[in-house]
């Protein structure tokens, strides 16, 4: 059974694999009670929102056995919630992102540094 860090690192990888843009992982776990991370990436139209979730929910439900909890679009794949449960994973649109601004909302969170996972093109 793999922890919620192996899991979250996991679907980091995946949205990389799919190129999902600006991918911030948020450790939340001493902030909140909600999940222990929050995953954030901005895909380049609804449509690639709409892949980039369902890559993270095959990556997470069929090839990592991670129940998922919920799945939540809102405006039409602007923006989509896939939680499960310790790692919950947020899709935006550019626009989108920019109007919710999770980070800023979540400043208290550690940044899990990436360097290793994501490769940048």
């Amino acid at each position: 059974m793999l922890t919620a860090t192996e899991v979250a690192l996991e679907v980091t990888k995946a949205l990389d694999s799919k190129k999902g843009i600006d991918i911030k992982l948020l450790r939340i776990d001493k902030v909140s009670s909600l999940a222990d991370y929050f995953l954030i990436c901005t895909g380049t139209s609804n449509t690639h929102v709409k892949t980039l979730c369902d890559y993270a929910e095959y990556t997470m439900v069929d090839v990592l056995g991670e129940p998922m909890l919920g799945r939540e679009g809102h405006r039409g794949n602007t923006w989509e919630l896939l939680d499960f449960g310790s790692v919950v994973v947020h899709v935006f649109t550019d626009e989108a992102r920019k109007f919710y601004d999770l980070e800023r909302l979540w400043a208290d969170a550690e940044v899990v540094d990436l360097t290793d996972i994501v490769v940048e093109e």
